[in-house]
């Protein structure tokens, strides 16, 4: 199970294990991470699980699509060029020791 570390925006991490295949979203609720909120349960229907994507990740990523740039534009920080809606995040194997930091307003 590849390792996941969400850090806070008080510089906390907690490092998570994700199945391969899941969402972040759902690795972060599992494991009770907070900031990741998920109100919609990972339909693409919301804004509370933005994460921004540590920069040397990025291009490890799948491109975001437009539904979720769209969303993006909902979130309640202005989102950068490493946003991300950790529901549209899969896990693979070559993820490992992924860092994902949770914006300030999602406490």
């Amino acid at each position: 199970m590849p390792a996941l570390t969400f850090v806070q925006a008080t510089g906390e991490r907690k490092i998570v294990e994700a199945l391969v295949g899941e969402s972040a979203m759902h690795a972060a609720r599992r494991n009770l991470v907070p900031g990741i909120v998920a109100d919609c349960g990972g339909e693409l229907a919301c804004a509370t699980c933005h994460v921004v994507v540590d920069e040397r990740w990025l291009s490890a990523l799948t491109p975001r699509s437009a539904s979720e740039d769209e969303m993006l534009e909902c979130t309640a920080e202005v989102p950068t060029s490493c946003s991300r809606l950790a529901c549209q995040v899969r896990i693979s194997l070559e993820l490992e020791g992924l860092i994902l930091h949770i914006p300030r307003s999602q406490k």
